[in-house]
């Protein structure tokens, strides 16, 4: 399977959003003919003031993001993994950040709503509330496309080990992470947790991130750090962005997954965890060994 992540400079401008996501999209079909594209997080708004954010919300389906990626999916033939939409709720004060998976006719093959929101203090001093304008999912979305399970993750969610541990409870042995870290998180963080996951996993791990600087809320100007990548299942990085917008195209091969998983077979040794007997129902969790 041949991937394309598409990394972005989105801006709280829609219009100007969906155009750039138009123009890379194209030029991937153009120049690698993708079995699937990525796009990162946020393509579709990014930035702006919580009632901006609430304002620019769209219908899923039916809104300009979602008609505008099916009609693309069934006019290219290709697979979409539409990184995260604005989705309106209706009579509500709230919204969802929402993945939308694209088959090849524009049908939506469903949808993953992010769990985990962003509300942190950054080192510099910088808050991030997401929790103020967006509220959490509660399920998990995993789907089949050419010989491989591919789980949904958003951004944030990549450092909550336990929806990883559910999305390969489901078998998923690719990982899709549509994101917009922070500079501050992402040059410490970002490529250690991406590789850990892949190999922790031994799924490949796709990693597609907004890039550069947008217009936050009170005219702050804040910045994105990109570096879009692919891992492989033994956590080699086999393709990654420069700075700025950027096609990072992948191919994925089914064996290699299953080469890495007959060698380290960690799935038959994992040990369940479970109360042994001398453990108070109220007391800490122990196994011995």
């Amino acid at each position: 399977m041949k991937v394309a992540l598409i990394q972005m400079n989105s801006q709280p401008d829609r219009v100007h959003n969906l155009r750039r996501a138009l123009e890379l999209m194209s030029d991937a079909v153009a120049a690698h003919r993708p079995d699937l594209i990525v796009l990162p997080e946020h393509f579709d708004w990014s930035g702006g003031t919580p009632a901006q954010k609430l304002e620019a919300a769209d219908s899923v389906p039916g809104g300009q993001a979602y008609t505008m990626l099916s009609r693309f999916a069934a006019e290219h033939r290709v697979w979409i993994h539409a990184g995260s939409i604005l989705e309106k709720i209706p009579d509500s004060g709230k919204i969802y950040n929402t993945t939308v998976v694209f088959n090849e006719t524009g049908g939506e093959v469903g949808r993953y709503r992010k769990l985990h929101l962003f509300d942190i203090t950054t080192p510099a001093g910088r808050s991030y509330g997401e929790s103020e304008t967006v509220a959490p999912g509660s399920g998990v979305f995993v789907y089949d496309y050419m010989g491989f399970r591919i789980g949904c993750v958003i951004c944030y969610d990549l450092r909550f080990s336990n929806l990883f541990w559910q999305l390969a409870h489901l078998g998923a042995d690719v990982l899709v992470l549509p994101a917009a870290f922070t500079v501050e998180t992402g040059r410490d963080h970002w490529e250690v947790l991406c590789r850990s996951r892949a190999i922790e996993f031994q799924s490949y791990f796709l990693a597609c991130g907004q890039w550069g600087p947008y217009r936050a809320a009170g005219g702050e100007t804040r910045e994105c750090f990109g570096d879009t990548l692919v891992c492989d299942p033994w956590g080699q990085i086999i393709a990654r962005a420069n700075d700025g917008e950027a096609i990072v195209v992948a191919e994925l091969d089914p064996e290699r997954v299953q080469k890495v998983r007959a060698l380290i077979p960690m799935q038959a040794h994992r040990k369940p965890l479970a109360r042994c007997g001398t453990c108070r129902a109220d007391g800490p969790v122990h196994q011995d060994i």
